[in-house]
């Protein structure tokens, strides 16, 4: 069975604690509104099964923490693992990361993470690359000054094409690259493993990291 169509996650989903299930009316109010504090907004936009962002909210609990998942069957792991926990700097989103301007206000935000994104193989489909310029567009609308997003990929194909459409951004610049993360050890000080970075790099695949800046 595939994860997004498991049945009964629609509901999971509605009633945790854990998801906000009306995003758009905390649009601008989130630190304030949600978690009643002042402290940095750090987002993941495609969280999978919540491994990484969980063990940053757990470690970190003076930064906020927003997990975004598009799909629900995917987003009820990751509330199962937290289910019987409290951590009240943690949150989740199921949304559709193309229309994040309408769930976040400018300069909002402090980071986001992108981890083992969908590389969409396709040329027609380079659009939808979380790394494309469409959503660099996007992300410099929402991200303060200064902020800056963190991508981790092991598809070496998908991490050129994100470092060519930073380099090519004129409101994007590179602050780090590395083509094999764990043995990078200014890079990899302090990372935080993925489920799919655990997976691959127990294959000896070797993990693509970059940094950039608005």
């Amino acid at each position: 069975m595939r994860l997004r169509n498991i049945p009964g996650a629609d509901q999971v989903v509605a009633e945790s604690p854990y998801c906000i299930n009306d995003p758009a009316s905390f649009k601008g109010k989130y630190k304030s509104e949600l978690f009643g504090n002042d402290n940095p907004l750090y987002i993941e936009i495609g969280m999978g099964k919540g491994q990484f962002i969980t063990t940053l909210a757990k470690n970190n609990p003076n930064i906020n923490y927003i997990g975004i998942e598009r799909y629900t069957s995917v987003l009820l792991r990751a509330i199962q693992k937290v289910e019987d926990e409290d951590i009240p700097n943690l949150r989740f989103i199921c949304f559709d990361a193309a229309d994040i301007l309408e769930i976040f206000d400018a300069h909002e935000v402090d980071r986001i993470y992108l981890n083992f994104s969908d590389p969409w193989p396709k040329d027609r489909h380079s659009k939808r690359r979380l790394t494309s310029s469409n959503f660099l567009n996007r992300y410099n609308s929402i991200l303060v000054a200064g902020g800056h997003i963190e991508f981790k990929t092991d598809n070496k194909d998908l991490f050129d094409f994100s470092v060519e459409e930073i380099n090519n951004h004129p409101l994007w610049k590179l602050d780090a690259v590395t083509y094999d993360l764990h043995n990078d050890a200014s890079m990899n000080e302090g990372n935080v493993m993925t489920e799919y970075e655990e997976k691959f790099s127990s294959k000896g695949n070797p993990i693509f990291k970059l940094i950039a800046s608005r």
